[in-house]
């Protein structure tokens, strides 16, 4: 029996990658042992349980950068952190040992450099993964204990140092296989809108697992002129929810039914929204970045901003340098420009149609099962 252990966490786009993994290397071998390693209520412990893999909880350090150099990296949470890693490493290194994994993966975030390292300290063989175009500073640390480093995309490798890039190779993006479940005439009953609405295009809005208030606050601002044109399912995260559900209601009776709004889309209910939206305004995280390639999905990218060597805008550039989106800087963001930007694609589906051709030449289909052929090739 092979006994895989994975590591990542912190956000999603960290963890959905590892979920697909685990999904496919089920698909291969139903016995395969499977445990997760990562920090305690997170959403890694969340997914891991939901899709029943083991857990171990380790504790987790993170750097927090600042624009200020090194002197605003001397915060007390900085400290406070840094002292935490050599405790999650001690941690790691035992729960590795007692495991006796025959491969390690991991996918990022600050949780998984203590396991990668610990298993790398033990002579074990890791395969660590990037989703994102930049190279994060906690698979910069972990790649000097990976047997071989996967990348998303092509560019990525020229940013490892020169003496790891010959242990990198790409594979895209892993791909959470819901997004590809949704059925059309099933999403619109689903998310509850009326009937009347069906022949509209539909704009699915996003700001990721905990919404984005700079989006979510251009979205109800243009809701009124939106919704002449189009019906829109809007995900917009907890700290908005209530206000949203307040716009929605006072909408004249004409267009609240082509208004849904969501805390959060469930992982069985990701395929409907996609299937549904015609038009998707988001983020430009590597998870999202590559769901729309895979799906050929047009879009209005909000990258957030800072992010690390602003990774979202990089990210965000490779779908409309190939004409499969277009790009709303965050602090340029308001309900005009987001209109000026999105209208042109609701009114149009033959600009619709030809934004998603462009876009779906960027996708690596073939992600997940490249990454599990090289993990059971590194476990024998």
């Amino acid at each position: 029996m092979t006994k895989i252990l994975i590591t990542g966490g912190g956000t999603g786009g960290h963890v959905q990658p590892a979920m697909a993994v685990i999904a496919e290397l089920r698909k291969r071998d139903p016995d395969v042992d499977l445990l997760y390693i990562g920090s305690a209520d997170s959403v890694e412990s969340r997914l891991a349980a939901q899709a029943g893999v083991a857990f171990r909880a380790v504790t987790v350090g993170k750097l927090r950068r600042s624009s200020k150099g090194i002197r605003g990296l001397l915060t007390t949470q900085n400290v406070l952190d840094a002292l935490r890693v050599p405790v999650g490493v001690i941690q790691a290194y035992r729960a590795v040992r007692s495991y006796g994994p025959d491969v390690v993966l991991g996918t990022g975030g600050y949780v998984s450099v203590p396991t990668v390292v610990a298993a790398g300290l033990q002579k074990l063989p890791v395969l660590t993964h990037e989703q994102t175009v930049t190279i994060g500073l906690a698979n910069r640390i972990a790649g000097r204990y990976a047997t071989r480093i996967a990348v998303s995309f092509e560019e990525s490798i020229s940013e490892l140092p020169k003496r790891l890039r010959a242990r990198a190779f790409v594979t895209g993006n892993p791909i959470r296989a819901e997004v590809f479940d949704g059925v059309w005439t099933r999403a619109s009953e689903r998310f509850g809108f009326a009937a009347e609405s069906d022949g509209l295009p539909c704009v699915y809005v996003t700001g990721g697992a905990q919404g984005s208030r700079k989006i979510n606050y251009a979205i109800r601002d243009a809701l009124p002129e939106l919704l002449m044109r189009c019906r829109v399912l809007h995900q917009c995260g907890s700290a908005d929810i209530d206000e949203m559900h307040d716009v929605g209601g006072a909408l004249p009776d004409v267009l609240r039914g082509r208004y849904v709004v969501r805390q959060f889309v469930e992982r069985d209910e990701i395929g409907d929204a996609y299937a549904l939206a015609d038009v998707v305004v988001g983020r430009a995280g590597a998870g999202t970045i590559c769901e729309l390639a895979a799906l050929g999905k047009p879009s209005v990218l909000v990258p957030l901003e800072p992010s690390s060597k602003n990774e979202q805008l990089r990210n965000a550039q490779r779908l409309a340098d190939a004409g499969g989106a277009v790009i709303v800087r965050q602090a340029a963001l308001t309900s005009d420009n987001l209109l000026e930007a999105l209208m042109p694609l609701v009114r149009d589906p033959e600009g619709r149609a030809e934004f998603g051709r462009k876009v779906a030449k960027l996708a690596r289909p073939n992600a997940t099962n490249e990454v599990v052929d090289a993990l059971l090739a590194l476990a024998g």
